[in-house]
């Protein structure tokens, strides 16, 4: 089963270590799973170099057969029940989760690495795959009820949060400039990038 999710998962170039966390990181006990995030400064066929949000300038170099996906904008009033989502949020202040970003799932790939765990966005963020359950329209937003692995989580969705979807993207959109999201591993020979995530028409990856 894990086969055919990852294969679903590549198809559509969806990073592998935002969908399916877990399996990721047990494929690989000696690299370090990473996200790069920042802006492409130069692209050839095997070498990425990408101005980091940290200020950073880092070359990554292109696995065999990495993939690559683009994003398009969404909105809360998108969300429905029964819709897969991947959400970052942090915990609030009195309470409860606020999302930071939502990525709407295409039906295909409905499922794909459920569960809440940890997420590098911003500290002590989290990231939750799961399917809504009800949407709640309050003052500031959306509450969303989404449910995973049997066990239920509310997260308050403010007006203004980034919403995305999938779209498809291809290597001559890696121009400079463009904001990309990555996701590779720290080897010994340095950093390898298996799936990347660019930005097109305005909308940048939020995850």
């Amino acid at each position: 089963m894990f086969h055919k999710l990852l294969s679903a998962l590549l198809v559509v170039g969806i990073p592998a270590n935002l969908a399916v966390t877990a399996p990721a990181q047990a494929q690989s006990r000696k690299a370090e799973q990473i996200h790069i995030r920042g802006s492409v400064l130069t692209f050839s066929a095997s070498t990425l170099k990408v101005n980091t949000r940290e200020g950073e300038t880092v070359d990554v170099a292109l696995a065999d057969g990495w993939k690559i996906s683009g994003v398009a904008a969404a909105k809360v009033a998108d969300i429905k029940p029964g819709d897969f989502v991947g959400i970052a949020s942090l915990p609030k202040d009195k309470g409860g989760d606020g999302a930071l970003e939502v990525l709407i799932f295409p039906p295909a790939l409905k499922g794909a690495g459920e569960g809440s765990y940890g997420w590098d966005l911003k500290p002590d963020s989290s990231m939750t795959n799961a399917t809504v359950a009800d949407t709640v329209k309050d003052v500031d937003g959306r509450t969303v009820t989404v449910s995973y692995q049997g066990k239920e989580k509310k997260i308050a969705i403010p007006d203004g949060t980034p919403v995305v979807t999938l779209a498809p993207a291809t290597q001559d959109d890696l121009i400079p400039g463009a904001v990309v999201f990555i996701a590779g591993e720290k080897a010994a020979s340095g950093t390898i990038g298996h799936q990347v995530v660019v930005g097109k028409d305005g909308v940048v990856p939020p995850m």
